[in-house]
């Protein structure tokens, strides 16, 4: 197999009078939450950076180090994104050439070229609009595009673990970075999607989840859920408790809570949600599930003595996270009409 000539590109855009190079590309345009990233880098002519190459072939351990490497030797870099609202509000390729744009526009130095990884160069909404030579494999041909594809690489991945796997627990985003694997889609069908998700990328998974007449869907700020109700009753009281629980978790995910954990269980007893709200508060969240017909509110039925259970649960969970965090108890309540319509009551604060 022939070597590769990381530079052959660089030196043949100054060959022809391009006398600042700079590498471009993107990662993270196939997962299904997140923003989707771009870098530009700059490169000294016959910069030495052993082990670089194409960031999908290298180890996260390897584009870690590289990383350093890169910053700390390039003669310019810089890193984008656009988040994921606004690859549901335009396409993924416009999005990627904004990213990359972006990122070239905010490099120190103007670059004369572009070296730019792929065959697209614009999208419905946005385009490439510095002077540029597309390299359909351009990672693992050209030095400055593969620099610019570890520091994109790297910092997406950066920003998922640290955000958002941490304002989202329960997708297990440290594992697997947005993507969509079996454990994500478990998520998905438990939780429902989060702010972060781009929903333009889950038609498949709500055509799938709707043909489940045992599924439920959240739909809009309501919280209400469409399923058949008659399905719904036949179900064990432990089965019917899981669909409203996820109902209400896929509700909070949607408003942007934490879903920390479900059915906690301690020797004074349960807590079917614990949620952390977008202001750092911790949310006990007692859920009920009433029947077509039920004269008592869900707030009704959490009498005083089940008041003092879920407070000594609570108390009982908070020693082993932060006894003095901020904390309330909320009560969602979770109805069936008759046309197989759940409609949800969300009480924040419902009593202390």
């Amino acid at each position: 197999m022939d070597k590769i000539d990381w530079w052959a590109y660089e030196q043949e855009a100054r060959a022809a009078g391009y006398s600042i190079v700079c590498g471009c590309d993107e990662a993270g345009a196939g997962p299904l939450a997140g923003p989707v990233y771009a870098a530009a880098v700059i490169l000294p002519p016959g910069a030495d950076i052993p082990g670089l190459d194409d960031s999908k072939k290298l180890s996260e351990k390897r584009r870690e180090a590289l990383y350093g490497v890169i910053t700390a030797g390039a003669a310019a870099w810089s890193v984008a994104r656009v988040e994921a609202a606004e690859i549901d509000a335009t396409d993924i390729l416009s999005a990627r050439m904004k990213a990359m744009q972006t990122a070239i526009d905010a490099l120190p130095v103007r670059p004369d070229i572009a070296l730019i990884d792929g065959n697209r160069d614009r999208g419905q909404s946005a385009e490439i609009t510095t002077p540029h030579r597309l390299i359909v494999g351009g990672d693992g041909k050209s030095a400055s595009i593969a620099a610019a594809s570890v520091l994109a690489k790297v910092s997406r991945d950066r920003y998922v673990v640290a955000e958002l796997d941490t304002r989202y627990p329960q997708y297990g985003f440290a594992k697997h970075k947005g993507y969509g694997t079996k454990a994500h889609y478990a998520a998905l069908d438990e939780y429902g999607p989060c702010p972060e998700h781009r929903k333009s990328y889950l038609k498949k998974w709500e055509a799938r989840t709707r043909d489940d007449t045992g599924e439920v869907r959240t739909r809009g700020d309501t919280g209400e859920a469409r399923t058949r109700s008659d399905t719904v009753e036949a179900r064990t009281p432990k089965a019917r408790g899981d669909i409203g629980e996820n109902i209400v978790a896929r509700y909070l995910s949607e408003q942007g809570f934490a879903i920390l954990s479900r059915q906690w269980r301690c020797q004074y007893g349960e807590l079917d949600l614990i949620a952390r709200d977008p202001s750092g508060l911790i949310c006990f969240v007692e859920v009920k599930l009433r029947k077509r017909g039920a004269v008592v509110s869900g707030r009704e039925a959490v009498d005083a003595r089940k008041c003092e259970r879920l407070r000594k649960t609570a108390a009982c969970w908070l020693s082993g996270y932060d006894a003095d965090a901020p904390a309330r108890f909320d009560v969602a309540e979770v109805r069936a009409d008759p046309d197989g319509l759940f409609h949800l009551d969300y009480l924040p604060d419902a009593f202390r």
